[in-house]
């Protein structure tokens, strides 16, 4: 079996990138690293805290439904974080930068804090138990 060492980018396509990039900053607190401008499509991309690149795409055609979990493909994606404490720092940072969100959900597996972008697809930050 061939093996591959961990995950390289993930991209998400964007209704409009002006404000999904805008959106992320927010979120992330740092600016995109990067753009990709080729044949029908530009992309930003964000370098996240472990080396994985989050690219974020409008392309010139794209389908006019709302991003659901309930279709297939993505469900949602997680960021790890280091303890139920920094899960407190990050809602009140996510609310006061006036974006909606879950609160500090417990389950038998970890806590999570569950938001959307402005596509509504949806973003996490965890931590295990």
């Amino acid at each position: 079996m061939p093996e591959f060492s961990g995950v390289n980018h993930v991209a998400f396509t964007v209704r409009n990138l002006q404000t999904s990039t805008a959106f992320y900053e927010r979120v992330f607190g740092f600016a995109p690293v990067g753009a990709i401008d080729g044949p029908g499509l530009t992309r930003k991309l964000f370098s996240l805290p472990d080396g994985v690149t989050l690219g974020l795409t409008e392309h010139q055609t794209t389908e006019t439904g709302d991003f659901t979990p309930f279709t297939p493909g993505l469900d949602h994606l997680g960021f790890t974080v280091g303890s139920v404490d920094e899960l407190h720092v990050w809602a009140g940072h996510l609310t006061s930068a006036g974006i909606e969100h879950s609160g500090l959900v417990e389950a038998s597996y970890g806590t999570a804090l569950s938001f959307t972008d402005p596509d509504g697809i949806a973003l996490e930050f965890f931590v295990g138990k």
